[in-house]
């Protein structure tokens, strides 16, 4: 089976990872409260699957489903975007 995302997601890994970003530098720029440890996502999302450097997440709360990125090491998950 050929994954068509393959390239992309590879040089979006590289570009997320090349310079780890920091909490403050990912709050700065998607806003507080949309960055989220490993623990802090599992307390607000269920992880429904992945596919670095994204995931599928679904609101615990909302039960609405979208998309966050995450960041390897340090590992941050940030930018959810929900499915319209």
């Amino acid at each position: 089976m050929t994954d068509e995302t393959e390239v992309a997601r590879k040089v979006l890994t590289q570009i997320i990872n090349n310079e780890p970003p920091t909490r403050e530098e990912l709050e700065k720029e998607y806003g507080v409260g949309n960055v989220w440890t490993t623990n802090e996502l599992q307390e607000k999302f269920k992880v429904i699957g992945f596919m670095a450097p994204m995931c599928v997440v679904q609101n615990k709360v909302t039960g609405k489903k979208g998309t966050v990125y995450f960041a390897h090491m340090p590992r941050f998950y940030f930018d959810f975007q929900e499915d319209k």
